[in-house]
């Protein structure tokens, strides 16, 4: 296997250990995505977002689903 110069084999893509942003409140995550974080995709483009944010937002996310996912 064969890695991009200062890259590493330490498993994942640069973008998948990117930090990541809330679009909502801009707070910064502590590496890769956390698995109480959100990850939407709207308009194309994936937005992810705290687990504050996400909790304070659960009506809105879920009013936006199909029932089927009830």
């Amino acid at each position: 296997m064969t890695s991009l110069p200062g890259a590493s084999d330490q498993g994942g893509s640069i973008a998948e250990r990117a930090i990541l942003v809330c679009a909502r409140c801009g707070i910064p995550s502590d590496g890769p995505q956390p698995a109480t974080w959100t990850c939407s995709v709207e308009n194309g483009d994936r937005q992810y977002f705290c687990d504050a944010c996400s909790r304070e937002n659960l009506r809105a996310i879920e009013g936006r689903l199909d029932s089927a996912w009830w």
